[in-house]
């Protein structure tokens, strides 16, 4: 008896000490269209030791993410914090300064609340225009330098270009493609060290 009562107790400490990933994101990381536990961030919850709080919100900007960042360090505190952000600022077409200024900001205070920051690529569609995608595409390895952090590749990039894992928008990934994304971030995910 004494052994199991001290196997649950370690067990939860496990479980109310486990690292926590927060996830800073857009559309892409909210479920859109569909119920949230269709969407990636929860069928990984289900295959990672890391506790994930999704403050991903649909049409989210870094203008956005990064106004509710404090609030959501201050309650969550946070080990980690992906930050998937940028795309609906490239479709809108808001200047890359103010992009990679926003970033930079938010992986500023990520870090000054001795959180670990990770910033995922983001990219934009090429009707953009060769130059400002070009330009958009770079902030993230730039940033990733700068800053010395560390940059995860762009969760769609195999997503995108099948038509079966993309809603009719052909922007979003589908309720099909959220398992292959959870995959694909659990993959990721190993790689991060915990504290």
């Amino acid at each position: 008896m004494r052994i199991v009562l001290l196997l649950l107790i370690s067990l939860a400490s496990h479980f109310a000490y486990a690292d926590k990933l927060l996830i800073l994101g857009d559309s892409l990381s909210a479920a859109y269209g569909m119920q949230q536990h269709q969407g990636w961030p929860a069928l990984l919850q289900k295959n990672t030791e890391w506790q994930l709080i999704n403050a991903s919100i649909s049409g989210e900007t870094t203008s956005g993410g990064l106004a509710r960042l404090p609030a959501l360090l201050a309650e969550h505190k946070p080990d980690a914090v992906l930050i998937e952000l940028g795309g609906n600022d490239g479709l809108r077409g808001f200047s890359v300064e103010l992009i990679q200024a926003n970033l930079s900001k938010i992986i500023t205070l990520v870090k000054q609340h001795n959180a670990q920051p990770v910033l995922m690529q983001i990219r934009i569609p090429p009707n953009y225009g060769p130059r400002y995608v070009r330009q958009f595409t770079v902030v993230y390895p730039q940033l990733a330098e700068k800053h010395a952090i560390t940059l995860w590749p762009f969760f769609m990039d195999s997503i995108a270009i099948n038509s079966e894992l993309i809603m009719a928008d052909g922007i979003h990934p589908n309720a099909a493609a959220q398992p292959m994304i959870s995959e694909f971030m659990a993959d990721l995910l190993k790689e991060l060290p915990s504290k």
